[in-house]
């Protein structure tokens, strides 16, 4: 099973808490992307609190910008992409 995002919650300070569809749970700090390039918008705060989960699990801001529920559960989680890799394989196997 790949990571899919099951819940999402717009902290302060930039940080939105996930929750994936196996259980796991943790924050992300996305403040050093403000400001830069395709995230020039969530300088207004308002525009990024619009986080939403999106139609294949993925973490969503009005359909023009996304994060990979993968990249955001190897974060969360602390695995390489190594590591992450052999789990989904074991729960295809």
């Amino acid at each position: 099973m790949k990571a899919s995002l099951k819940n999402v919650e717009v902290k302060e300070d930039y940080l939105v808490h996930l929750t994936f569809s196996d259980g796991l749970e943790g924050e992300v700090d996305f403040s050093e992307y403000v400001g830069n390039g395709v995230f020039k918008k969530w300088v207004n705060y308002d525009h990024f609190r619009t986080a939403r989960i999106g139609e294949y699990g993925e973490l969503v801001w009005d359909g023009e910008l996304d994060f990979c529920p993968d990249a955001l559960y190897m974060k969360v989680s602390g695995m390489s992409p190594e590591a992450y890799l052999e789990k989904t394989a074991k729960q295809h196997a």
